[in-house]
């Protein structure tokens, strides 16, 4: 049982609410103190601080979750921060692990947002020469700091080639990334941000070479490891939390209509009082 002190927000999650049952605990990344342990002795003990990730039901004072799903807290990483990391920092991390980076050239669009601004640290943390794109020069900020190579409102603004693309966009944009893939390479869809339609031109799906793919994504297994592992990056200060507003959840109604208006840079961070 853990006694939630901070809850983040994803865009994907509540693009989805209206299909949850009236009176529904929301949400699924937290943070807090274990107030009780599990009783097999799986989990970690009583007064432990801990980042709760892709769990269920996690907007709440206090949530039964499962020991798979929380990472430890280490001393000097702030639970607001650990609670922005959840779905967005272990979906980054899922899709960077799946072939070696360094040297690579990696694409990364809407690189402003919560999952766009873990990804960018982590490429370029793996030796990747890190693009990031972003959907105005207002949202750019930050991001060279961060570890991109180069920032972009457009993708026609450079001829390069790319072994990697993690898309958060959808739309238009999937078929220009395709054809800026390098041979080998791969285009990750883990968001549609854009909501609209992908259609890609007669004959662009045909191509000598190495083959290229697109895969989606929808890794729903426990998070705990990841979750532990980018901590450990956080306590090293080799990872920055993109916390873009911080409030109180109480205020989530304007929370949510800021997100869905592009007004946040990062993530939303709520305090449960």
């Amino acid at each position: 049982m853990v006694e939630i002190q901070h809850i983040s927000l994803n865009f994907g999650e509540l693009n989805y609410v209206h299909q949850w049952p009236a009176g529904a605990v929301h949400g699924h990344d937290a943070a807090g103190i274990v107030v009780r342990a599990a009783s097999d002795g799986s989990g970690p003990p009583e007064g432990t601080r801990v980042a709760v990730g892709m769990a269920s039901h996690a907007w709440a004072e206090r949530v039964a979750v499962s020991p798979a799903s929380l990472g430890t807290v280490p001393e000097g990483v702030d639970l607001a921060d650990a609670a922005a990391l959840g779905i967005a920092g272990v979906t980054a991390l899922r899709v960077l692990r799946t072939r070696s980076l360094l040297a690579r050239d990696v694409l990364i669009t809407g690189a402003s947002g919560g999952v766009g601004h873990f990804a960018v640290q982590l490429a370029a943390l793996a030796g990747a020469r890190v693009t990031a794109l972003v959907g105005s020069p207002e949202r750019a900020a930050g991001l060279r700091e961060l570890g991109a190579d180069r920032v972009l409102t457009d993708l026609a603004e450079t001829g390069d080639r790319f072994d990697l693309v993690l898309d958060t966009v959808g739309g238009p944009l999937v078929a220009h990334a395709w054809s800026s893939l390098a041979e080998g390479g791969t285009i990750h869809l883990v968001g549609y941000s854009s909501g609209q339609e992908t259609t890609f031109p007669s004959g662009a799906l045909f191509g000598f070479g190495e083959p290229r793919t697109i895969a989606t994504y929808g890794d729903m297994t426990p998070t705990g490891g990841e979750l532990t592992d980018l901590l450990g990056l956080m306590a090293a200060g080799r990872l920055s939390a993109p916390v873009g507003l911080r409030g109180d959840w109480q205020d989530v109604g304007d929370a949510v209509q800021a997100l869905f208006a592009r007004k946040v840079h990062g993530k939303i961070v709520l305090d449960v009082a």
